[in-house]
């Protein structure tokens, strides 16, 4: 049993971890925003097509470290040493793996002239830190100092705003000079930059930063992380690069990636939430499990939760799509009645963003019996059949083809992990949850469709999406969401997730 002060602990530590997430959210948007004002849609899907190919390669280059790093090094006698050796082998794999993406960026024919080779070498700079960063984060989850994570990545998402608030405040609208897509790109590297020295400068107070280079120690890290390194590869090729793709078999490559990249944004933010939150139950999930304490009910509530996720994501993505990408983008971006546009992807990419929570769900569990066999094996089927899928519907339909891909790759997985999930690690999941989720997503979605014929004009969606923020946590309550996380052990698995 988890004591009342660790459980404080844990609440604290999410809560602080929410709110990092949600105000990095709101920042990130505005971000937006200021690229999709600042540059033309030639070099804002230039700017989009180089983050989204080295999304690839940075998740590579994390190979699921982060994944096992909070319990080796909570459970080690020695954490600094366990640390230690963490930096040195997530240093390794990152030079490795973004070196790689340089050199194939650099010598790939159809992105010679194009201000891509460039932007891309400048934006390696994003993952690299920021891969460094969340190692020490492990150090502060550890010690439930996740304020300073909010601190750190907070003033990074301010300064990067600010500064590009500050090139639209200096007159820049829908500019074709290359030099403002660099400056754009080099703010967000500069951001990165300033992560990594605040989780340094925040680390070295807590506990002696020293790398260490310990092959057994290393191997056995290494060994540990490759389950899990494999399966978010897997989720890298199936759910990011069909960005790269368009890039590589489009000639219209900047335009397509200018108006689905932005929906992609919106897709990856929806995608980060359930990751964090499987993210915290994971090291409570497995410890129960290795205890052999029964597993069953923390599993029911956090599938719940990652059921009412995947409905107000695809809810607000489906119904509210041409409102929310007015919001982010400018007009130029939105569908024609003759061609589609950036609020056509976002509404495509709703299912997706559902069957993701499923997916990810799923994931984790099997990775808890250690299941990976299973898990991989869906996984490779998966890129398969989105690299197949791609490579014919992107050539002809270019992003809407991607959308499609996406939908018929999630509903696979989900489909076929869930199953799996339940037959290893059996949850308790009561009509009455069924029920309450159910009436939740019919609710919302009639409330938003109703609601759509109102949102006209800029200032309209504000205050829609603020009735929405206002409205949502009322909906929750009166549907009694609240009784399910109110009592005895209910009280301390809400707060552990």
């Amino acid at each position: 049993m988890i004591s009342p002060m660790s459980t404080r602990q844990i609440a604290t530590s999410t809560l602080w971890q929410i709110g990092s997430q949600l105000t990095m959210a709101a920042l990130s948007v505005i971000s937006v925003k200021f690229i999709a004002i600042g540059l033309s849609k030639e070099l804002a899907g230039a700017y989009n097509s180089a983050y989204g190919y080295l999304q690839l390669f940075a998740i590579l280059a994390d190979f699921g470290l982060y994944a096992v790093s909070v319990r080796e090094v909570s459970s080690s006698k020695n954490p600094e040493r366990v640390l230690g050796c963490l930096i040195v082998l997530r240093s390794i794999i990152a030079v490795l793996s973004l070196g790689t993406a340089l050199v194939i960026a650099w010598i790939v024919p159809a992105w010679y002239g194009t201000p891509l080779r460039i932007g891309i070498t400048i934006a390696s700079l994003v993952p690299f830190f920021t891969l460094l960063a969340g190692v020490l984060r492990t150090l502060f989850q550890v010690q439930y100092k996740m304020h300073l994570v909010f601190i750190a990545e907070v003033t990074q998402r301010i300064l990067t705003a600010s500064l590009m608030g500050v090139i639209i405040f200096l007159g820049i609208r829908l500019s074709t000079d290359v030099s403002v897509y660099y400056s754009f790109i080099a703010i967000g590297a500069l951001g990165a930059v300033v992560l990594f020295i605040l989780s340094l400068f925040f680390s070295v107070r807590l506990t002696r930063i020293r790398p260490c280079f310990d092959r057994p120690l290393l191997t056995s890290l290494l060994k540990k992380a490759m389950p899990y390194g494999v399966a978010f590869l897997c989720i890298a090729l199936y759910r990011q690069f069909d960005l790269t793709l368009i890039a590589l078999l489009r000639d219209d490559f900047a335009i397509q990636n200018a108006e689905y990249g932005f929906a992609s944004r919106i897709a990856e933010m929806t995608y980060i939430i359930p990751t964090f939150l499987l993210n915290s139950t994971l090291p409570i999930l497995a410890d129960r499990h290795d205890r052999g304490e029964k597993t069953d009910t923390l599993l029911g509530k956090t599938l719940f939760l990652i059921l009412l996720l995947g409905s107000l994501s695809a809810s607000f993505s489906i119904l509210w799509a041409r409102p929310l990408m007015g919001l982010l983008t400018t007009d130029a971006y939105l569908s024609l009645p003759s061609s589609p546009g950036a609020d056509t992807a976002l509404a495509l990419l709703g299912m997706p963003m559902f069957f993701n929570g499923i997916v990810l769900f799923s994931f984790y569990t099997l990775l808890t019996k250690h299941a990976w066999q299973t898990l991989v094996s869906r996984m490779v089927i998966a890129v398969v059949l989105s690299l197949s899928l791609n490579y014919f519907l992107i050539a002809r339909f270019g992003f809407v083809g991607a959308t499609v891909t996406s939908t018929i790759v999630h509903l696979f997985l989900a489909a076929t992990l869930l199953p799996a999930a339940l037959r290893v690690l059996p949850i308790s999941f009561p009509v009455s949850y069924a029920v309450q989720w159910v009436l939740f997503t019919v609710i919302l979605s009639v409330a938003l469709y109703l609601s759509l014929p109102l949102l006209t004009t800029t200032i309209a969606s504000v205050i829609g999406v603020v009735i929405a923020g206002v409205s949502l946590p009322i909906l929750a309550f009166s549907l009694g969401f609240h009784r399910m996380f109110a009592f005895g052990r209910a009280s301390e698995d809400i707060a552990q997730i």
